[in-house]
């Protein structure tokens, strides 16, 4: 399979015709301004049209744009804006739903030819309206397609789930803080500080203070109310290291009732993003059933359902895309260079693409090369073969990963390692 950004180029620019009418919409938060060309990127008004955020708002838009199509005897219509923010998102979705085409501008293309008219470097709405309406009649744009309502739940779901996930990194970095103030021995106890038994301990005995004049038996009565096998020589051995650890803490001690109900809250809130994420991986193993290429990405060994959700929620639906070479660029992870006569620049990754889709992306490759015998084959084969650093080699699979999950999607088959292996040896 073959695919060239020249080609997809070409195409988009075939589509404009002398029959459209291109709208290009600079979106804000209460009021979007728009701009109209034709096909040639002519401006066919002498004013632009504010229009609000409203129901109102869009069918005045739908009006407007109507009555330039009647006016100039323009069939079709193109509108094209950037997505800024959630601004963009409403409108979108309703003129797409009236059957029109919506494609987006990506916000640096506008930034870069905002002097192409005028030779200056002001910046309007009007004027960025009709920067957006010349991209998008120059092709340089991409589409916008809605996703059907089970890709549409799953993206939402790895949205929520993303935000408590980081909520969750902040309260464990809290916390560990203030273990580091309070109780700096601790953690040569439990190296794990979120385990049963260590959990037990800090609801109950937090400071070094409540610990050094317990005993072994009282520690080991205090978690069995939290865990079942909470003695025997392991519990006892622990219990031993708190209690001496307790002892010779060096530990701050001011201000130690205020700072045992702040950890108090900090324990009570990490536990309960705790039990959202549980419920929320649940939502998504039930949403994944419902999604049949899920169970085709799951047959590679090492890819879990959270990679799988968050490959599928940022991506979409992989059907649509042509070449893993779209999955990269999607993610931005296709590679930039910068060369000029005899100076060579340094080829790196773009990063213009959804950063959570390139994130997992990079994520899920480290977790087959650690568990995947056919990638640990593959990266080994450029290290110690080809002589790349790990890091290049790294990225290289990321992109032998994109193809691979393309190519299983389109093909309808499941992961087949000697297939695999045969064709990145051959790429790679």
């Amino acid at each position: 399979m073959k695919f060239k950004q020249s080609e997809v180029q070409n195409q988009r620019i075939e589509r404009i015709t002398t029959s459209h009418l291109v709208v290009g919409i600079d979106m804000a938060k209460e009021t979007h301004v728009a701009q109209v060309t034709n096909y040639r990127g002519i401006v066919l008004t002498n004013r632009h049209l504010s229009f609000s955020n409203t129901i109102e708002g869009f069918e005045k838009l739908q009006r407007w744009m109507e009555g330039f199509q009647q006016k100039h005897r323009l069939k079709s219509v193109i509108i094209g804006m950037e997505p800024t923010g959630h601004y963009w998102w409403n409108l979108a979705n309703w003129l797409t739903h009236k059957g029109l085409l919506v494609v987006l501008v990506n916000p640096a293309t506008t930034k870069r030819n905002k002097e192409n008219r005028d030779n200056c470097q002001s910046k309007s709405d009007p004027k960025d309206a009709l920067v957006i309406a010349d991209v998008v009649s120059r092709g340089y744009y991409y589409e916008y397609t809605r996703q059907t309502h089970v890709f549409q739940r799953l993206r939402t779901l790895m949205s929520d789930r993303e935000f408590w996930v980081a909520n969750s990194v902040r309260l464990q970095n809290r916390i560990i803080r203030w273990l580091d103030i309070r109780f700096p021995e601790y953690s040569s106890v439990f190296k794990d500080w979120t385990c049963k038994r260590s959990m037990a301990t800090l609801k109950e005995w937090p400071t070094p203070q409540d610990l050094a004049g317990r005993s072994i038996p009282e520690i080991i009565a205090m978690w069995r109310k939290h865990m079942q096998r909470a003695g025997g020589s392991t519990g006892t051995q622990k219990a031993a290291e708190l209690i001496a650890q307790a002892k010779r803490s060096v530990g701050d001690i001011t201000a130690l009732a205020e700072a045992k109900q702040d950890f108090e809250r900090l324990i009570t809130e990490f536990e309960r993003i705790s039990e959202l994420l549980a419920d929320m991986e649940k939502q998504l193993q039930a949403l994944l059933h419902e999604i049949p290429m899920a169970a085709q990405l799951r047959s590679i060994k090492g890819l879990g359902p959270i990679f799988v959700a968050s490959i599928l929620a940022g991506a979409g639906d992989l059907r649509q895309y042509a070449h893993g070479r779209q999955l990269l660029r999607k993610a931005g992870l296709n590679l930039a260079e910068s060369t000029s006569g005899k100076r060579k620049g340094q080829i790196i990754i773009s990063k213009r693409g959804d950063s959570t889709l390139r994130k997992y992306l990079y994520l899920a490759t480290i977790q087959l090369i650690g568990i995947n015998p056919v990638f640990q084959e593959l990266h080994q084969h450029n290290v110690q073969v080809k002589y790349m650093k790990k890091q290049q080699s790294v990225f290289k699979l990321v992109g032998k990963l994109a193809r691979i999950l393309i190519g299983m999607v389109h093909r309808a088959e499941t992961f087949s390692p000697e297939k695999a292996s045969h064709l990145v040896l051959q790429a790679a």
